[in-house]
């Protein structure tokens, strides 16, 4: 009966807040609509047809394309290989960090370039970076060796640069884990007399194996959604996402490549359900606090050498491959005539590169905010009320993470170019620059909610509960109390936005049109036509941008985020 009223007392309170109650509604409208929709139109494409009703026949007519076969045992060899590659390599490094006692400041620093460079920089570029350096005309390949029949397409060349763009994240993720392993379960065992590799092999490892199973499904989930490395290297090897758009844009077939879309969709689907709802709960409840003390770090040589210089190796062919893009677009023409020359740059201003940069810089300054907000608001509803639709709004912010760019891509163009919306509302949103400003702002949703929980947790309830017992309503609460606790994350996730959506390609390569032209697919088109000197200078343009808005948002946060006496531990007067 008291539990009756309780929850009786629970709706009143939350019916009486019409801005609680109207956000809410709104939130709930904006993800069916672009979320939920577009995924949805892609399924009954693939079961629906006006003329016999509920059908297979398009999944049937797509799984007798020999193409298509190819394609879907091509994607899962690929993210089999770029998994366990970068999965390993990210423990390498993440072991070498943690357990090693290194002495040299210049291989940590070396470490931490390493692993923010694929968050900051286009998802191809070291593609890029492979074609001019191993490629026919490459400048080692060619002009070091004088290899002239080098081949970088296909499998290996995807492998290689996927590996080196993903590991990283792997790497962050179980250094976080390694860090909570407790030193005194290792060296019980060492003190029993057990070596270092039978410590590793019985207690580090199944400590980590949650965790690197989950590495593993983040990596591969990567792989098989990635587009633009498939496209610039793979050659006649095809993927999925590669497929998916050339049957779109090339036999012109969208209910074919709706199917397509639907499959892939239901791979990484499952992938991601398996990766958020079981192994990262698993990794939580194997891993749980911190270490009850200081580790005591490696110092033997024997094993200390050879892995350091293994990641040392690794990490200054990263960069190497990062350098050549710079100076691909500065060389006159790779590969022939390595003199110094601002012709590419040149190239690119006189036709249309400042319409590219103002079109890339408005749409994703646009977005920014708009997530930055949208992220705090989902977070601030997931972590702080209670209200029945709360596990779906925080589902579905979080299934774009599942869905592929070209997924989502065709989603819109069946969603929105035909559909229910095709021919009456929202028509006029397809072809516009509003509708890349909505898919920057769904792909960029899931970081910042993540990030906006993550630091909501860490917030007292009774600061909060203060403001509403002195009448408050949750809008004032959210905008007065709430908001400037979290606001390292509120600019954190501006940034991110900022960044994901400048460098964004494969959700968008799709919905471009001549009115509105980005960096990302301005790189796609030169670097197809084999105009890498252009590509490169564009890339280089980007890049500079990038690096100046995370340096802006160190800046931001450097002056007006938390306060440095908060951090330090003492209270205000």
């Amino acid at each position: 009966m008291v539990e009756r009223q309780s929850a009786r007392l629970e709706r009143k309170k939350f019916f009486s807040d019409p801005i609680l109650v109207s956000t809410i509604v709104v939130l709930l409208i904006f993800l069916a609509l672009f979320i939920l929709y577009p995924l949805a139109t892609l399924l009954i494409d693939s079961i629906y047809s006006a003329d016999t009703g509920f059908t297979l026949d398009v999944f049937k007519r797509v799984l007798d394309m020999a193409r298509f076969r190819t394609a879907f045992t091509n994607t899962l060899t690929l993210g089999m290989i770029t998994g366990f590659a970068s999965t390993l390599i990210g423990l390498l490094f993440a072991y070498v960090d943690v357990y090693m006692k290194v002495r040299s400041r210049m291989v940590k620093k070396l470490f931490d370039v390493v692993s923010l460079l694929p968050v900051v920089s286009p998802p191809f570029v070291l593609s890029l970076s492979m074609i001019l350096l191993f490629g026919r005309s490459g400048l080692v390949t060619r002009t070091l060796l004088g290899i002239y029949d080098s081949d970088v397409y296909g499998l290996a060349g995807i492998a290689i640069v996927q590996t080196l763009t993903f590991f990283p994240v792997c790497y962050l993720m179980l250094k976080g884990l390694l860090k909570n392993i407790d030193p005194s379960l290792e060296e019980a065992s060492r003190d029993m007399g057990a070596s270092r590799w039978k410590v590793f092999t019985t207690v580090t490892l199944p400590l980590l194996l949650p965790g690197l199973g989950n590495a593993f499904l983040v990596t591969f989930i990567e792989s098989v959604a990635d587009f633009a490395n498939p496209m610039l290297i793979g050659g006649s090897y095809d993927t999925l996402s590669t497929t998916i758009y050339l049957q779109v844009t090339g036999a012109y077939d969208k209910v074919g490549a709706a199917g397509m879309a639907v499959v892939l969709l239901g791979l990484t689907l499952v992938l991601f359900l398996i990766q958020k709802y079981y192994l990262e709960a698993r990794t939580v409840a194997t891993l749980t606090g911190k270490a009850s003390r200081e580790r005591m770090l490696i110092a033997d040589k024997s094993v200390t050498r050879p892995l350091t210089i293994f990641c040392s190796i690794v990490s200054a062919f990263v960069l190497l491959m990062y350098i050549s893009i710079p100076f691909g677009a500065l060389f006159k023409l790779w590969g022939r005539n390595y003199s110094l020359s601002w012709v590419h740059f040149e190239y690119i201003f006189k036709y249309g590169g400042l319409k590219v940069f103002r079109d890339s810089f408005v749409l994703s300054l646009i977005a920014s905010p708009i997530t930055a907000l949208l992220s705090m608001i989902i977070s601030y509803l997931v972590v702080k009320k209670k209200f029945r639709s709360k596990a779906l709004i925080e589902f579905v912010s979080m299934l774009a993470m599942a869905v592929p760019g070209t997924v989502l891509g065709v989603g819109y163009i069946r969603g929105f170019a035909g559909g229910l919306f095709g021919s009456g509302l929202l028509k006029g949103l397809y072809g516009t620059g509003a509708i890349l400003i909505i898919v920057f702002v769904v792909r960029s949703l899931p970081v910042g909610t993540r990030s906006g929980i993550s630091a909501l947790r860490q917030i007292d309830k009774s600061i909060e509960e203060s403001a509403y017992d002195l009448g408050a309503g949750s809008g004032r609460v959210f905008t007065s109390v709430t908001l400037p606790l979290i606001k390292d994350s509120f600019f954190s996730g501006l940034v991110t936005t900022f960044v994901r959506s400048i460098t964004a390609i494969s959700a968008i390569i799709l919905l471009v049109t001549p009115k509105y032209l980005l960096i990302t697919s301005q790189i796609n088109e030169f670097a197809e036509k084999g105009k890498y000197g252009e590509a490169c200078a564009y890339a280089t343009i980007l890049i500079l941008i990038v690096y100046a808005s995370i340096s802006l948002m160190n800046l931001l946060l450097k002056y007006f985020g938390t306060s440095r006496k908060l951090k330090g531990g003492q209270k205000h007067g």
